[in-house]
């Protein structure tokens, strides 16, 4: 698999990468990427807006809120969270998402956490969670994106989504904050470029550069995920 990497290091909205994820599932079929993105609230294909994001919180702080198409829980993220897109042409989420999952664990593993996998999207280290992925069925691949928590500002956490209470009991907390952690807190010395990198060596043995034009057409998709009326469930 390669490695899909941009002609910059420049911060690009998070829609541009669940933009990117799609075109590299059309273009490509498979592809594997890492990126980080300024604060921003992303929430599930079917999840009520209103529910499960702090919208007062996210306008006064400049927190920006996508929506994915993918199902799965709300997620706050920023540069401390490494955001990870893994496209292939295998089709089928029971065969997939563990063999992903599998790998995602072994990666952490291999650089000293003890990861395992909790459920069928979560990766917890000291019982807490450290990763969180979802699953889109493209028409032409499948796509697994996923959070590695290395150095998540908590605080902007825990204000900027508000899950459910019911959804906090199940896990026997009394907020988000209590069930989450970041990969520093195990692995203290652990930078992102290391993690990065690990994640790189792990999944892929080539790289393809996108061009200018393909940014072009990636920006064009990105289009339809700020849509407002997409943002607020208004819309298929």
């Amino acid at each position: 698999m390669d490695y899909i990497s941009l002609p910059d290091e420049q911060t690009r909205p998070l829609s541009f990468y669940l933009a990117m994820e799609e075109y590299v599932a059309e273009v490509y079929g498979s592809g594997f990427f890492v990126w980080q993105v300024d604060p921003t609230v992303i929430i599930g294909r079917n999840q009520d807006l209103e529910t499960e994001v702090n919208l007062p919180f996210c306008l006064e702080h400049a927190v920006r809120v996508v929506r994915r198409k993918s199902g799965g829980g709300c997620v706050y993220a920023d540069k401390g969270n490494l955001m990870v897109s893994f496209i292939t042409p295998e089709r089928g989420v029971d065969s997939v998402f563990p063999a992903f999952m599998r790998r995602l664990s072994a990666v952490l593993q291999s650089l000293g956490a003890n990861a395992f996998v909790s459920g069928h999207n979560d990766v917890l280290v000291g019982g807490r969670k450290v990763s969180g992925s979802a699953f889109f069925v493209h028409p032409s691949s499948s796509i697994v994106h996923c959070t590695l928590m290395h150095s998540v500002d908590l605080d902007m956490l825990q204000n900027a989504i508000t899950p459910p209470a019911a959804k906090l009991a199940r896990h026997s907390v009394q907020s988000v904050r209590q069930r989450v952690a970041n990969l520093t807190e195990f692995l203290p010395k652990l930078e992102t470029g290391a993690l990065k990198d690990a994640l790189r060596a792990a999944f892929c043995s080539g790289e393809r550069p996108l061009s200018a034009a393909e940014l072009e057409a990636i920006e064009e998709l990105e289009k339809s995920y700020d849509d407002p009326s997409f943002i607020l469930g208004k819309a298929a």
